[in-house]
């Protein structure tokens, strides 16, 4: 499916004469290795937005609790709308009427390393295992490091997908824990939500 279609449901939701989101190009010129964005987002509920590029788009799930380093937290994470591969960049403040409405900072980012293998130990495509529901995958962030997984619990014909995003093998005990979100900064630009929200308020 090409990314045009795989963003129809992402555009319908926004207005870009209003919101300064971007509406999706084509991917990154030379990039080897697929990406990956968690951004803060301090919507109706704040939330963590946790961003993994397949083919041409960023696959998208909202965590509430936000990625962990301990094993022992499975974090809920609940599929979303596929994203532009430039939503990765995206910092500001999107307009309280529009879909999403709220201050949104890019807490990490970088690149991923697939690492999904069937029952015989070969290596199997991405977007494939994800179809499947379980994927795993080694993350190269600033803040987050190591394998992590994605294992679908839920999503029968009459009921919301849900995932669990878990960290694998053993804590990291100096690494990066969950932030608080208010007090977290942008990976980007070093700036906070409330820096954000402030500097969108004087221009």
């Amino acid at each position: 499916m090409a990314a045009e279609d795989r963003l129809r449901t992402y555009r319908g939701k926004r207005d870009f004469g209003r919101t300064r989101e971007p509406s999706g190009r084509a991917a990154r010129a030379g990039a080897d290795e697929p990406r990956f964005v968690v951004q803060i987002h301090d919507a109706r509920r704040m939330h963590f937005d946790f961003r993994l590029q397949v083919d041409d788009v960023l696959k998208s799930w909202s965590v509430p609790k936000g990625p962990s380093g301990d094993p022992a937290d499975k974090r809920l994470a609940v599929p979303t709308e596929d994203h532009p591969l430039d939503y990765e960049d995206f910092e500001g403040v999107i307009p309280a009427g529009e879909y999403g409405g709220g201050t949104v900072i890019v807490w990490d980012n970088g690149t991923y390393e697939p690492l999904s293998h069937d029952r015989r130990g070969r290596a199997v495509d991405f977007a494939e295992s994800l179809a499947h529901g379980h994927a795993t995958f080694r993350l190269h962030g600033t803040k987050l490091h190591g394998e992590y997984a994605l294992t679908r619990f839920r999503g029968g014909p009459d009921e919301e997908e849900a995932w669990l995003l878990v960290r694998k093998g053993p804590a990291r005990p100096a690494g990066h824990g969950t932030p608080d979100p208010r007090r977290a900064r942008s990976v980007r630009t070093g700036r906070t939500l409330a820096q954000v929200a402030a500097a969108a308020g004087e221009e």
